[in-house]
Order: structure tokens, then C-alpha cells, then sequence
């Protein structure tokens, strides 16, 4: 494969190409979703956080 082969980012069509629709639509789709990244915090906090905040209809009777 060469380094200019269509498609690649390092080809300047490519580049051109990703910078006008970048200058239209703004970034679109970022580089690394949420999946990508490392959890913020551990999932117990988001459990506990949503068991302290539950509305006093759902508890158990």
C-alpha cells in the first residue's frame, strides 16, 4: 500500500474532502465514541445514584 493510495487520510483528496464537510456539517462523528474511552466512573455509583433519586412510588410496599 502507498501512503497517497485513495482513501487514506494522508491522501490530500482525502483530506480536502474531509475538510469540507467538516466546514458544512461541523464534526459529525468524533474519532473515539463512548466505547472507545475508559468508564468515567464505576457502575455502582450510577446504581446507587439512581436507587437515592428513585421517586417514593416506586419503592416496594
Amino acid at each position: 500500500m502507498t501512503a497517497n493510495e485513495p482513501g487514506k487520510a494522508s491522501d490530500p483528496a482525502e483530506r480536502e474532502r474531509r475538510r469540507k464537510l467538516a466546514e458544512i456539517f461541523g464534526d459529525v462523528l468524533p474519532e473515539a465514541t463512548s466505547d472507545d474511552r475508559p468508564d468515567r466512573a464505576p457502575a455502582g455509583d450510577a446504581e446507587r445514584w439512581y436507587r437515592e433519586n428513585r421517586p417514593p412510588h416506586h419503592d416496594a410496599r
